[in-house]
């Protein structure tokens, strides 16, 4: 069965693409068949962090026509079992992608022969990016330690959760144009959330709006806090969490805590992913753990209903006894 893992995150530089890439081969190494695939549109650099030279076709070509699908466009690496779909590098403009062409992307992508096919997509939340995303209900959401990633991380999950509602239901639908109105409200100061809109839906269309509910029920993202140093870094994952919960009604999973450690980015400056160059350091020794939990909860599932954060006290628990 194949799993596909969208890699996401609210602003640039928490690390997306190098986990991408160091993740690909971690689980590739446990003998799994793995396809990355670099959707970073128009900012496509995941060859360089693969140490591979920008040459060969990629998703540009499938977007322009000019190769009929994306199994034509694997690459070998030099990790066995990891194979690589370059992005758009050699072209402009795919950035703005017909949405036709994008459903084309989408169908393409679950038919890759792999257990895992791992997406780096681009930062923030253009509808590309979270169309892109909501192909698995259980991406993963990167972000640090600081304000700015933690908000930047909740104003994706809750665009998502936005477009994961207006795409449950057809277009010019009345259905649909509820959700439009909530959209138009919100920009206007009005305090309703998602799930009362909801609710009202389900008032004048039972069925459909029954649908949606479990749309947003399925929809369960896990989260990576990137570039940790302190115990207390990861205990700052509660607020992205406690957001969450409030605003949205939605529990979140924190499936991984990759501490900082410049070793993973001097990989990168060497052209050179990290699992390959520095397989002891602490950084890969985290993307293996976070690998080994992916291998052994790859479906979309209910997370566990922890009594407050106990997740994260855990994560905060391997740190320390790893830092002695």
């Amino acid at each position: 069965m194949q799993h596909l893992i969208p890699i996401a995150s609210g602003k640039g530089g928490v690390g997306k693409t190098l986990l991408a890439a160091n993740l690909g081969i971690a689980l590739a190494q446990q003998k799994k068949t793995v396809v990355l695939v670099d959707l970073d549109l128009g900012g496509s650099n995941l060859h360089t962090v693969l140490g591979i030279r920008n040459r060969h076709t990629g998703i540009g070509h499938f977007i322009y026509k000019q190769a009929e699908s994306l199994e034509q466009l694997l690459v070998e690496t030099e990790q066995r079992q990891l194979y690589f779909i370059p992005g758009d590098g050699l072209f402009s403009g795919t950035a703005n992608l017909p949405y036709y062409r994008k459903l084309a992307i989408i169908r393409q992508l679950q038919e890759l022969p792999a257990d895992f096919v791992i997406l780096d997509l681009g930062s923030g939340s253009s509808y590309n990016t979270i169309d892109l995303f909501l192909t698995s209900p259980s991406g993963l959401i990167v972000t640090t330690p600081d304000t700015t990633a933690i908000l930047n991380a909740y104003s994706f999950l809750k665009s998502s959760m936005i477009r994961l509602l207006q795409r449950s239901f057809p277009a010019r639908s009345e259905e649909r144009r509820i959700v439009q109105d909530f959209l138009q409200q919100k920009v206007e100061g009005e305090d309703r959330d998602i799930h009362t809109v909801v609710k009202e839906i389900r008032t004048l269309h039972p069925e459909s709006g029954a649908a949606a509910a479990d749309a947003l029920e399925t929809f369960r993202p896990r989260v990576v806090m990137n570039m940790g140093r302190t115990a207390q870094d990861i205990r700052l994952g509660s607020r992205l969490r406690h957001v969450a919960r409030s605003n949205l009604k939605t529990d979140l999973e924190f499936i991984a805590y990759l501490p900082q450690d410049d070793l993973a980015g001097r990989g990168a400056l060497e052209r050179s992913p990290t699992m390959h160059r520095y397989p002891d350091s602490a950084y890969a020794q985290a993307v293996r753990k976070c690998a080994a939990r992916l291998i052994q909860e790859p479906s979309p599932r209910m997370p566990k209903l922890y009594p407050e954060n106990e997740d994260l006290q855990e994560l905060a628990e391997d740190f320390e006894v790893e830092a002695r």
